[in-house]
């Protein structure tokens, strides 16, 4: 049942918050994380058909998201984001990269929590409080599918700005992702200061001009 961990520790007394990032398998920009702490008297108020909208954004159409985000930034008792950059991920990898932006947004908290629900089978390595990993947690934990939410649409925002920048990438359409178009996009132009030169096939064009030169 949705939402029956997040229940089970307030029974407890205890203050539970969810993480969740989004962007870890784009060719190009940051990833974005999200933590977020509801008020889940508010949760068991909205309607059902309003509840439902609070789960994966991948699952979710733009305008949906639009349609909840509102919705979020009511019912969340407050929440925070965080970023790692292209040039990060280059440097430390991607699961480290995500973790660093996973930590930025637990910083930007103010208050203080008991439990840490995080999307999948990795624990953070750094966390100052208790975590428990949830596979499937966006459709599971109210509290990572609203975190999942807000960095999707805080992601997807700077990769619409990109695209003023690229306009032939197409970044306000993949946002990133290695589709067919941004592939091909990437083979007639080039790649930019957005993509990550430690992906392939960046990593192998990047390898190729440095043989060429």
């Amino acid at each position: 049942m949705k939402g029956a961990i997040e229940k089970k520790s307030l029974k407890q007394d205890r203050r539970v918050i969810g993480v969740d990032e989004v962007g870890r398998g784009c060719l190009a920009g940051p990833v974005y994380a999200a933590v977020a702490a509801l008020d889940y008297y508010k949760i068991d108020a909205l309607e059902e058909a309003t509840r439902d909208l609070i789960r994966d954004s991948k699952k979710l159409s733009s305008k949906q998201r639009q349609k909840i985000i509102p919705v979020l930034e009511d019912v969340c008792v407050e929440w925070g984001l965080g970023v790692a950059t292209e040039r990060e991920i280059e440097t430390l990898g991607i699961v480290p990269a995500t973790f660093l932006a996973m930590k930025r947004a637990f910083e930007n908290l103010k208050e203080p929590y008991d439990l840490l629900l995080i999307d999948g089978n990795q624990k953070h390595p750094d966390m100052p409080m208790e975590q428990m990993t949830v596979v499937g947690g966006d459709s599971l934990c109210y509290a990572i599918a609203a975190a999942s939410i807000l960095a999707k649409e805080a992601r997807d925002a700077v990769m619409r700005i990109a695209h003023e920048s690229y306009p032939q990438y197409g970044f306000g359409d993949h946002v990133g992702y290695g589709t067919k178009s941004h592939l091909q996009a990437i083979e007639e132009h080039g790649i930019t200061p957005l993509h990550r030169r430690n992906f392939a096939p960046i990593r192998n064009m990047v390898a190729l001009e440095i043989e060429l030169v």
